[in-house]
């Protein structure tokens, strides 16, 4: 059993719990004003390697750089956010 996984999933309640809007739009500001930059599936791909994940948890390398990092994602509408540089 993976010892994280009760924190994770907890972790994912709380990510998922907070959307407020299934709009794209509005949830994308409200991401924004919390956490900065936000990415939905394509930008992520365009911007990043995906190396792996584990909800709500996404392990990337960023192209421009090649620096490696972690952040965050929600469920619906999917985006990711709070890119942190390891």
């Amino acid at each position: 059993m993976d010892e994280t996984e009760g924190i994770r999933r907890l972790q994912t309640a709380v990510i998922n719990d907070a959307v407020e809007s299934n709009n794209e739009i509005t949830e994308r500001q409200r991401l924004e004003k919390e956490y900065g930059q936000v990415w939905n599936t394509k930008e992520l791909s365009a911007d990043f390697e995906v190396l792996g994940f584990m909800a709500p948890y996404v392990v990337v390398k960023r192209n421009s750089d090649g620096a490696k990092g972690d952040m965050q994602f929600q469920h619906l509408p999917r985006f990711y956010f709070n890119f942190i540089a390891n």
